[in-house]
């Protein structure tokens, strides 16, 4: 079997990916412990192609309201990969926010990076806004791991939503492919007409350059509460009204969710087939309630199942 390093390099379509959050950096070390035994166990249970750990950072400026949540800093994603999730012997996706790395720190992340005993892929995520006081944006990023000898195969970040407000996203989304990038993954959908658009407006794209698809990855996220919904929404999340009206009326809001995750994908998942477009998922759980993570856990499952049925 092909592991999942070749399969992001290549056009695979069917990855069923898990996403998880490190904690938060000042969580007591037993508490670290029995979080990550957790994790590893959910991991082992799941088996998915590949775990991806997200390198959260405050974002003030995103958007002109409060944070539901306040931000706390978590542990490094690649020292949570290595140091505490590696005995679930499941292969990771590191994200790696690259506005708060000069050329030299980033550098030797890549060098730590590439040290791991097993092959790694990696996202860059660049600031969320523009922020002056970055010391390093993407295409720096891009060219540096490029130059890499580890050949470290990396990705990039797809959002529909901007795509539907500008227009240009798959413009982006080629350029960040002439910079290196081998596959994207998108923030958490809701909208399935953003996606599509898209997925087409890339796909046509690359097809009058002559060039073929690139794995696209496909997030999805269960959704329990208003609370979790507010949250959503300030991380930029579209939810089109008659879906949010379904999840705010709902008499089980999590169950209506998992549902509405279920059927956008299906949708996405023909449209993607008709194009030969290859297309994966990443299932995550933007909180820490235990409802909405065991349902991540069986969306993940049931999203598999219908990949697998292709």
């Amino acid at each position: 079997m092909s592991s999942l390093v070749d399969r992001l390099r290549g056009r695979d379509s069917g990855l069923a990916l898990y996403g998880l959050a490190p904690p938060k950096l000042a969580t007591p070390s037993d508490r670290l412990a029995t979080i990550a035994s957790r994790q590893v166990e959910r991991l082992q249970r799941l088996r998915p192609d590949g775990v991806v750990v997200y390198d959260l950072q405050d974002e003030p400026g995103r958007t002109g309201e409060a944070r539901p949540f306040p931000f706390l800093p978590t542990v490094d994603p690649r020292t949570w990969a290595d140091d505490r999730l590696g005995s679930a012997g499941v292969p990771a996706v590191i994200y790696r926010s690259v506005a708060q790395d000069t050329p030299e720190t980033f550098a030797a992340w890549l060098d730590r990076l590439a040290a791991a005993p097993a092959p790694r892929a990696a996202v860059f995520v660049g600031s969320p806004t523009r922020r002056p006081d970055a010391a390093m944006g993407l295409s720096k990023a891009y060219a540096l791991a490029c130059a890499h000898p580890s050949g470290l195969v990396f990705g990039g970040i797809a959002i529909a939503e901007r795509h539907a407000r500008r227009g240009d996203e798959h413009n982006r989304i080629v350029a960040k492919l002439d910079q290196g990038c081998r596959f994207f993954v998108t923030q958490a959908v809701y909208d399935v007409t953003a996606t599509k658009s898209l997925l087409s407006d890339v796909y046509f794209a690359l097809r009058e350059q002559g060039r073929e698809a690139v794995p696209m990855v496909l997030t999805f996220s269960p959704c329990a509460s208003l609370k979790t919904l507010a949250f959503m929404k300030w991380l930029g999340i579209s939810f089109p009204r008659w879906l949010e009206n379904d999840l705010r009326w709902a008499s089980d809001p999590l169950a209506t969710s998992v549902d509405l995750c279920e059927a956008i994908f299906a949708e996405a998942w023909e449209f993607a087939r008709t194009k030969g477009i290859p297309l994966g998922v990443n299932v995550e759980s933007v909180s820490i309630r235990k409802e909405e993570i065991e349902a991540s856990e069986a969306l993940l499952v049931a999203l598999r199942d219908r990949m697998r049925k292709r």
